[in-house]
């Protein structure tokens, strides 16, 4: 049975914010949400998130989460006293496969086979995750007898000159017995430089009690990097991207400039796949073979058929698109829009809560929302769907091979039949028939008396 513990108590008083350190995002979410996408991979019984400034604030990001329980450090005394809070909710079933494995909100980029090495790696006993570091300032180091077993961990603070020669680091994520670890926590005491309960000493009390302890290493030195303040964040939010960049290279996709590509979520991608620079992928983001987008897009929750091409400065939310299709430059799909296959929207069109059926356009400055629009339909420049008339929302429909003016005004709710032609400069507000010109103009004049102002002199 394996229970999880995360640390999230610190103040994180060098991010300068309000915001509690571990709610600070990377890669689009907080950073103890990638945490816990990594814990849930190893299908724990229990997950506890042990809290503390802004404790509220935490609790309330995860709420509605059954899965996660919480405990309150107050006052923080160290991560021994930190653990020692959630230890009254560890699930034991009575087996030596019985384990707590102990993680940390601002460590968010330990990968799940790197914690399944270190599980395997504890046997049935306790498992220390280390690194051995050109300059490991700062760390508490392993500290090895003439056998090379691991006999106890010494803070930076804390070492002789000749402890801190060692290059091998403590990350401090650890796996442990879980019922020794509670009475461990019981033991431990805070005679050190800071005054505090270390968890790392543990370590030397499972040495003492002959419980076996072990190594195992990341297979990436970026994913025990913690964040403890702005610069440390950006930093790793580059590592991470540059991370997710070489997957999608190796799996196939063109990136323009692998330094220049955002992840914010998921991204699938078929064959052949390429996407230019200063592009954002937000939430679930599925692009199908021969896809292109074009420079500086943000597409969030989309899907794009095989062959679409999304032109630069486009942003396309909670859309989906067909094969074949064109979108942009500076284009808009708002929240339900659906493109059908082949269709055009071009630059400075916005589509809202709309299906554009196949091998329609509308190529250039409109706004369609809430629409029903047949397939082959020409929607003219600066056309717009009246759609909401202050409370309520209501639909236009055009049928298929209707023919829209430029500049015309559809006053819904209201249908267009198919094959009519609407003329330029229409206002509709009422159906148009099918196969006929409809059109609302006034007769052109010219008023031959009439003469330009001038000004006075």
């Amino acid at each position: 049975m394996l229970n999880i513990v995360i640390l999230a108590a610190g103040l994180g008083k060098r991010m300068q914010s309000d915001l509690p350190k571990v709610l600070h995002t990377l890669a689009g979410k907080p950073m103890l949400s990638h945490v816990l996408d990594s814990a849930r991979q190893l299908a724990p019984a229990r997950i506890v998130v042990v809290v503390g400034h802004g404790a509220p604030r935490v609790r309330q990001a995860y709420e509605g989460q059954p899965d996660l329980a919480f405990a309150l450090q107050q006052p923080q005394q160290g991560t021994g006293h930190a653990v020692a809070q959630a230890a009254g909710q560890l699930l034991e079933g009575g087996g030596p496969q019985d384990a707590t494995l102990v993680l940390y909100g601002d460590v968010p980029l330990v990968q799940p086979d790197t914690l399944r090495r270190l599980l395997e790696a504890r046997g049935d006993g306790l498992a220390i995750l280390t690194e051995v570091l050109d300059d490991p300032t700062g760390y508490g180091r392993i500290v090895r007898d003439a056998g090379d077993r691991i006999c106890r961990i010494v803070e930076h603070k804390d070492a002789s000159e000749a402890e801190r020669a060692i290059r091998e680091v403590n990350t401090g994520i650890l796996a442990a017995p879980t019922a020794a670890l509670k009475d461990w926590l019981g033991r431990i005491g805070n005679d050190n430089a800071q005054g505090e309960y270390y968890l790392t000493d543990v370590v030397g009390l499972a040495v003492a009690d002959g419980v076996p302890v072990s190594a195992a290493h990341p297979a990436a030195g970026w994913e025990t990097l913690g964040v403890n303040s702005r610069v440390q964040q950006a930093e790793l939010e580059r590592i991470w991207q540059r991370e997710q960049a070489r997957r999608l290279l190796e799996a196939g996709v063109t990136l323009a400039d692998p330094d220049r590509f955002d992840l914010r979520g998921t991204l699938r991608c078929g064959r052949d796949v390429f996407i230019d620079v200063g592009c954002v992928f937000e939430g679930k983001v599925e692009l199908a073979d021969g896809v292109r987008v074009g420079p500086h897009c943000v597409l969030r929750d989309v899907t794009l058929g095989a062959g679409a091409q999304v032109e630069a400065f486009s942003h396309l939310q909670q859309a989906t698109a067909g094969p074949e299709v064109r979108v942009g430059p500076y284009a808009r799909l708002r929240p339900g829009a659906e493109l059908g296959a082949r269709a055009h929207v071009g630059n400075f069109v916005e589509v809202k809560n709309t299906r554009l059926g196949d091998d329609s356009k509308a190529n250039h400055l409109a706004y369609v929302g809430d629409a029903d629009v047949g397939q082959r339909v020409n929607i003219g420049a600066g056309t717009i769907t009246c759609n909401y008339d202050g409370v309520h929302k209501h639909r236009t429909v055009i049928e298929d091979d209707a023919f829209i003016g430029s500049d015309t005004q559809l006053v819904a709710p209201v249908r267009v039949g198919k094959g009519a032609t609407l003329g330029a400069g229409t206002t509709l507000t009422r159906d148009a028939p099918p196969e006929r010109l409809t059109l609302s103009r006034p007769r052109q004049t010219t008023v031959e008396s009439w003469r330009r102002p001038a000004k006075k002199s």
